[in-house]
């Protein structure tokens, strides 16, 4: 059965901490693809700095050196919030769910307000969650964050062959940087090595993204 990662977000921009995500579970699950969907409009923060036509290049670039990466418009094209359940959908629907296994690849900061999202519980049976550790909250942190979920949580080798979706957590070092802390140096004129690939720092001061004159 083909692996399917989803890997979403406001993108705003892609930084090297959502690289490090989609790696985690890419190596932990052997993905045949991981796919990054930038949000329209993210329901549980304010509106993108940036076009969604900027956000969808800067993807496209932080991933260009990843083969089995691609890029997704699908929520770009969509009206309203951008809700996970819905994506996950319209991805089963496009992609044959019978045939492919999706796995929503998600930080552990986000998905420690998991309760809040749109039709909370049922998003979870759209996908296996694979929940990778960020900096500042750790598996048990997040365990005391949602312990109604603790019962649901098992191993890689229950999910790869599991009949129903399955969370998983996967402990792994990922960077500590953030979009918000990547806005901010870009307006101070400072350097973004360590927090974003090379193209996408580029792109950024092409286009005078996130500073004084930056397209909004």
């Amino acid at each position: 059965m083909r692996r399917l990662g989803v890997l979403g977000g406001t993108f705003d921009p892609v930084h090297l901490g959502h690289l490090a995500v989609g790696r985690a579970a890419a190596a932990a699950f052997e993905l045949d693809e991981v796919r990054l969907v930038p949000s329209r409009v993210p329901p549980h923060r304010p509106g993108a700095h940036a076009s969604g036509h900027h956000r969808f290049a800067m993807a496209a670039l932080a991933s260009q050196d990843e083969p089995q990466w691609t890029v997704s418009d699908e929520e770009l094209r969509r009206d309203g919030p951008s809700y996970s359940i819905d994506t996950l959908a319209a991805i089963a629907s496009h992609d044959g769910l019978a045939a492919t296994q999706i796995f929503f690849l998600i930080g552990t900061d986000a998905f420690a307000e998991i309760a809040t999202w749109s039709r909370y519980p049922a998003v979870l049976d759209h996908a296996h969650f694979v929940v990778v550790t960020r900096p500042g909250l750790g598996v048990d942190a997040l365990r005391a964050r949602v312990p109604d979920l603790t019962s649901r949580f098992r191993g890689v080798d229950e999910t790869r062959t599991a009949s129903t979706t399955t969370l998983v957590l996967l402990e792994v070092a990922t960077p500590d940087v953030s979009s918000t802390a990547i806005r901010a140096a870009v307006a101070r004129g400072d350097g973004l090595a360590g927090l974003v690939s090379d193209p996408v720092e580029r792109y950024i001061r092409k286009h005078d993204l996130y500073g004084s004159r930056s397209e909004r």
